[in-house]
């Protein structure tokens, strides 16, 4: 073991995920001997969405006092480090697969620069860019490439500072779910498709022993809220309720409810169809995708994974982030707050090893 990973042990890290309104934390210690991460603490809070304006924090003051406030009001457990990897929206980012030649380490970046500036409509000086490689073969290498706009990564660094924290590792939301799969699998060798249901955009990833592809569709939880409210003729927060208690499940209101959201299901199911299709493709359809996982706060409405399912032909289940880990004497989070945790449980994940290869 060298003095790097040593001190990394020694200091851990937790997880901030700053959603289109509401923040959340989480803490995880490591125990090597038995691979177990136990929950020291964990919580979440809301803000003010005004406070980030396409995807650029701009009202620093605000959303500092909010994570405060969460801090100092809503921890269960214990949050003991200033060092936090920050979660950055999936649809702020821009995320490729690429086949390259096979060429040196040395290379690598600026090939990768030079392959994204023919689909990245945002001038690379203007982008931080990292990779990752996936696979290398005689005939070349496949990797993972993300790029994200400086202001946006800019701001969310001034916020870290203004909070006193110390940043150690900035991770895209899709990473961060596809982290914590990783996690929950170990062995499982089963290509999937993950579904991510922000409140305002849907985030889907082919995964294959690692991040394969990834898109993101417009929509969430926000807008299947707002469609149920004007099929019913209800306000806001009465089809908010509808929409977790009954969802598409068998209620009086079913028929209507399936009626409003499916048209919008459905090309969500479109999209995941086309990128089975490029996965497929590209492997030689010698790894066909075999389930379907769903995240996030939209996966709780009752019903969507049945219907899901019927309309894919694939099994499709929910992602519980909480299910390996180890809670100690904390009180678990609310039912309906657990799939919150999706993305803050994939940053709490990240190995100390992570930081420095």
């Amino acid at each position: 073991m060298n003095n790097s990973s040593h001190f990394f042990k020694d200091k851990p890290l937790f997880g901030l995920d700053i959603g289109s309104s509401s923040i959340k934390v989480m803490q995880l210690e490591r125990r090597n001997n038995s691979g177990e991460s136990r929950v020291t603490g964990y919580g979440v809070g809301e803000y003010d969405p005004n406070a980030i304006q396409d995807g650029v924090i701009t009202d620093y003051n605000s959303l500092a006092q909010s994570i405060k406030d969460m801090f100092e009001h809503n921890i269960v457990g214990e949050v003991n480090t200033r060092r936090v990897a920050v979660s950055i929206p999936a649809n702020r980012t821009f995320t490729r697969s690429m086949s390259l030649p096979k060429i040196k380490d040395a290379d690598l970046m600026q090939a990768v620069k030079l392959e994204a500036e023919q689909y990245i409509p945002v001038p690379i000086d203007d982008l931080y860019i990292d990779y990752s490689v996936i696979e290398k073969t005689e005939k070349g290498i496949e990797l993972l490439a993300v790029a994200v706009p400086k202001k946006v990564v800019d701001s969310y660094m001034n916020l870290v500072e203004v909070l006193g924290l110390e940043p150690v590792a900035f991770d895209t939301t899709i990473l961060s779910a596809g982290r914590l799969f990783q996690h929950q699998v170990n062995s499982n060798d089963v290509p999937a498709v993950l579904i991510d249901f922000g409140s305002g955009s849907v985030d889907i990833t082919i995964y294959d022993k690692g991040v394969i592809v990834t898109g993101t569709v417009p929509g969430g939880g926000d807008e299947f809220t707002e469609i149920i409210a004007k099929k019913l003729d209800i306000s806001l927060q009465e089809a908010h309720i509808v929409k977790s208690k009954y969802g598409l499940s068998k209620s009086k209101k079913q028929a209507d409810i399936t009626e409003a959201l499916s048209p919008n299901i459905d090309k969500l199911a479109k999209e995941i169809r086309r990128m089975i299709r490029y996965h497929e493709e590209r492997s030689g359809s010698t790894r066909k995708i075999e389930q379907i996982i769903t995240m996030g706060g939209g996966a709780n409405m009752p019903g969507l994974s049945d219907y899901l399912t019927n309309n894919m032909r694939i099994p499709v289940r929910t992602c519980n982030p909480w299910q390996d880990f180890n809670m100690a004497k904390l009180q678990p989070p609310h039912t309906l707050e657990k799939s919150l945790y999706v993305t803050v449980s994939g940053l709490a994940l990240i190995d100390y090893q992570e930081l420095f290869t």
